[in-house]
């Protein structure tokens, strides 16, 4: 950021959307920046609906953004689990699997680790 053009986009009408089971990825390039708002509905779960396309163990994204909607879990490699909800900012380390608790779908807007996600390695 700083210098630079000066920039508007709309979530709403992204640059690229990526589709993964039970969820999917909308993606906007601005200010130089990748900024993903993601969706998991009900039953989705990292190590079943991504990790095929991934192609690791773990999700080796870092995430740093807001939870706008729904209870999601995250559980790093090391095996420390915590849950965040609607209205958390979160910053997650690579290194992780997370699922969706309950009934409702997750939003979650990430200002950093969407670049590569859901993209086959």
């Amino acid at each position: 950021m700083g210098t630079g053009t000066f920039e508007i986009k709309n979530l709403a009408s992204p640059d690229e959307v990526r589709r993964f089971d039970k969820g999917k990825l909308e993606l906007v390039n601005v200010g130089g920046a990748a900024i993903g708002r993601a969706t998991f509905e009900p039953g989705w779960r990292w190590s079943t609906c991504v990790k095929p396309i991934a192609g690791t163990d773990s999700c080796q994204a870092a995430h740093y953004g807001v939870q706008i909607s729904g209870t999601l879990t995250t559980r790093m490699d090391d095996g420390t689990e915590k849950t965040s909800k609607a209205g958390d900012v979160v910053a997650i380390p690579p290194g992780h699997d997370a699922w969706v608790v309950g009934d409702k779908a997750v939003v979650f807007i990430d200002f950093q680790g969407m670049v590569n996600y859901a993209r086959g390695s």
